[in-house]
């Protein structure tokens, strides 16, 4: 069966033509070009503002003109994964999307369900002739995933809604009404590549397998993080052996745990078949502490052709000794909401290469205090070592409201529709919602969407079933809109 057959029918046929574009963070232009034609197309008010985001507005529905107008909000990039094996450009090609069973995914890379589907969502009811709502606002934000550019720059003249419904939680029986700040913390270190002597011999370690997913939403999960898996097997290395790095490159993008690490290392012949066997015996012990938790788990090794160049032994025990201490997972969970982490730490890039020693890792807490304290922990670890350390991309946390009006209407509407009370939550990813609110006060916000898993991995996959649950549930929600004042 084809996706465009799903029901409901018109939003998983936008979301098919939503993932025939190309749409990485910071390359949006084809996105924006396909949702302005769309915009005018339907004969819609139709705005683009000064960083790009996407503005479509649509009068309310005969019989619902006095009803408090309604931001429908959601992002237009998407996180770009793909698995080590996987052949995709995606510059280039769209989704390859497969059904399997109850679920939407995709052929080895991520699906952009997160947050394709709000998107494909507010398309449908833009394109709608027959569902009641109240006068909508649709706002298409750019750059979410890599900076939420478009949430920080968007134009406020441009809005004149008083709630705001934004598509992007990944659960359907939550309703979000918080979320986790961030900021980045990048460093660089410059070093000089010695010799190595004709003496030496070369080999690669792969790690693979690992499950990743969303830095903010998944850090609790206990799951391996393939740049300090990595760190850890150097480092036992020279515990026993002058072992030396030659190249590092591990993880892939910012705000995704990292899945995968490859190093190359050289070591004394002499010392090779010691090597062997410690990495031999180490791999298993990695296997066996993660194997309830990362039961793909790949560590492999082969023998390599011997590099012209390495690190100095005393620069790698420096490098490894930094990326072994600096903080990574949860920081600290929250006093007030319970099972919420406040604060947490990514090591999501590494790179060793050419004489250049680079990190970057992704900071986050609802509350700025700590926020900026882990931030500074991890600007410290590589401060010390005499890297240059930037941070940057520094995003507020989203408060949340529990005397929220549109959170009272949906949570009753909830119990009334299916006969529970919805999880209330706020959660630890970066929902625009927290900078949204800066140029919207007083604005009221929630966050809810259907049951998405292993957003940022290739992994990811949405649950067909759970879509119509969220889309019928958010079709009566427009019906509750209060009048206005």
């Amino acid at each position: 069966m084809s996706v465009k057959k799903l029901e409901p029918q018109a939003l998983w046929s936008h979301f098919a033509d939503l993932n025939a574009v190309p749409r990485p963070s910071k390359k949006e232009e084809r996105v924006v070009a396909f949702m302005l034609d769309f915009g005018k197309r339907l004969g819609l008010e139709t705005i683009k503002d000064s960083i790009d985001n996407v503005i479509i507005k649509k009068p309310a529905t005969p019989g619902m003109e006095n009803r408090v107008t309604v931001v429908l909000q959601s992002h237009l990039d998407m996180v770009h994964q793909k698995n080590g094996d996987t052949n995709f450009d995606f510059d280039q090609q769209g989704i390859e999307m497969l059904i399997e069973g109850d679920w939407v995914t995709a052929n080895g890379t991520t699906l952009g369900a997160d947050n394709g589907i709000g998107v494909a969502t507010i398309m449908a009811l833009l394109e709608s002739t027959d569902i009641p709502h109240p006068a909508l606002e649709a706002l298409f934000t750019i750059d979410e995933e890599t900076g939420m550019t478009g949430a920080i720059h968007v134009d406020p003249t441009n809005i004149s809604g008083t709630i705001l419904l934004n598509l992007d939680t990944e659960d359907d029986d939550e309703l979000s009404i918080g979320c986790a700040g961030g900021i980045d913390t990048n460093s660089s270190y410059t070093y000089t590549n010695e010799a190595v002597a004709t003496s030496s011999s070369a080999f690669e370690v792969t790690i693979k397998g690992l499950l990743g997913g969303h830095s903010g939403m998944d850090i609790h999960r206990g799951r391996g993080n393939a740049n300090k898996l990595m760190t850890r097997i150097i480092r036992h290395l020279l515990d026993h052996t002058s072992v030396r790095i030659a190249s590092f490159d591990g993880g892939s993008l910012r705000n995704a745990i990292p899945r995968e690490a490859k190093v190359s290392l050289v070591v004394e012949t002499s010392e090779k078949s010691t090597i062997e066997s410690l990495l031999a015996a180490y791999i298993e012990v990695l296997k066996t502490e993660f194997s309830t938790v990362e039961k793909a788990l790949v560590i492999a090794y082969t023998n390599i052709e011997t590099p012209s160049f390495a690190v100095s032994h005393s620069e790698t025990v420096k490098f490894v000794d930094v990326l072994y201490s600096v903080v990574n997972g949860v920081y600290r969970m929250s006093p007030d909401i319970d099972g919420l982490v406040e604060a947490s730490s990514s090591l999501a890039r590494v790179i060793i290469k050419d004489g250049t020693f680079t990190t970057q890792s992704l900071q986050r807490s609802s509350v700025e205090s700590s926020k900026k304290d882990v931030a500074n922990m991890v600007k410290s670890s590589f401060e010390l070592i005499g890297c240059e350390v930037i941070q940057n991309g520094d995003y507020p946390g989203w408060s949340p409201n529990a005397h929220s009006p549109i959170l009272t209407i949906m949570k009753d509407l909830y119990i009334q529709r299916y006969n529970e009370e919805p999880k209330i939550k706020a959660c630890h990813a970066g929902l625009e919602c927290g900078i949204l609110g800066k140029h919207f006060p007083g604005m009221d916000m929630i966050s809810f969407g259907p049951n998405i898993r292993a957003a940022h991995s290739p992994d990811e996959k949405v649950q067909i079933s759970s879509v119509q649950k969220y889309w019928g549930y958010l079709l009566e929600t427009l019906t509750k809109i209060p009048a206005k004042n």
